[in-house]
């Protein structure tokens, strides 16, 4: 449980980091708001649009009675639009960081420059880091994608999946989420996504505990483009410490790590 509230703690630290740069604030805003306006719209549609995609997708019940029909077809509309909602919490993230990935880049390392030590720079191009970085979003998004049409299906579970469903879905949102805003820090010190997604997993409430409020966080409309500076801040606070981990005096609730079963020792990467 104290890992839990370490990585909270991430995340009010990097807000508060933010509140403290103000400059760095307002630079951080700008690739939030231009892609709120792209998923607005996006979202706008789906609602518009849900109630005749699932009558396409339903002909076999074009002949039910009422009222099973409606309750089919609503059941069905409500899930499409959570299924929609789901993919735009995980997708927001990562469309974003590859929108502003100049900006956020450079937030991070004012970051660990502000935060003293050494301040990593990957040494590629923008181009090479804009590929890497869309590489590894789409190969998140397969994994998300899997994950959400699992989740979708068990959503018919009775009871199960009114309740225990939308727990897990929240936890794979918070961890996928973590994993987008860890990987701006991470991707400048040579870790690559199968590394990144291994030292998460080794510090699973800690990744839970950074991205299940941030989460919810953004369910609130326009709440995820200014929560994004502070995100990204926060993000690297954590990386720094999970790549060089800290001694328990240096932060606050938080346990030093341990490589995980089979994973290299933190700030190398395999061969």
């Amino acid at each position: 449980m104290r890992d839990l509230w370490a990585g909270f703690g991430y995340l009010t630290k990097g807000q508060r980091w933010v509140g403290g740069h103000g400059r760095w604030f307002g630079f951080g805003l700008l690739p939030g708001l231009v892609t709120l306006v792209l998923y607005a719209a996006a979202l706008a549609g789906l609602v518009w649009g849900a109630d005749d995609l699932v009558a396409w997708a339903t002909p076999f019940a074009d002949d039910w009675a009422s009222p099973w029909q409606g309750v089919l077809r609503g059941t069905l509309t409500v899930l499409a639009f959570a299924f929609g909602l789901f993919l735009a919490v995980i997708t927001f993230t990562a469309v974003t960081l590859l929108v502003g990935q100049p900006f956020y880049e450079s937030l991070s390392e004012h970051v660990d420059r502000t935060e003293g030590g050494e301040v990593p720079g990957s040494g590629l191009p923008l181009w090479r880091e804009l590929w890497i970085s869309a590489r590894d979003s789409v190969r998140i998004l397969v994994r998300v994608a899997f994950y959400g049409v699992l989740l979708f299906a068990c959503g018919f579970i009775p009871v199960i999946g009114q309740t225990v469903v939308p727990v897990v879905g929240f936890c794979v949102s918070g961890f996928f989420l973590t994993e987008e805003l860890t990987a701006v820090a991470l991707q400048r010190r040579g870790v690559e996504l199968k590394e990144r997604l291994g030292l998460l997993r080794g510090r699973r409430l800690l990744t839970l505990g950074f991205g299940v409020p941030l989460t919810l966080a953004f369910l609130v409309p326009f709440l995820a483009v200014f929560l994004m500076p502070g995100a990204v801040a926060g993000a690297t606070l954590m990386a720094r410490d999970l790549v060089s981990p800290l001694s328990e005096d240096d932060v606050e609730g938080a346990v030093p790590p341990a490589p995980a079963p089979g994973q290299p020792p933190y700030g190398f990467t395999k061969s």
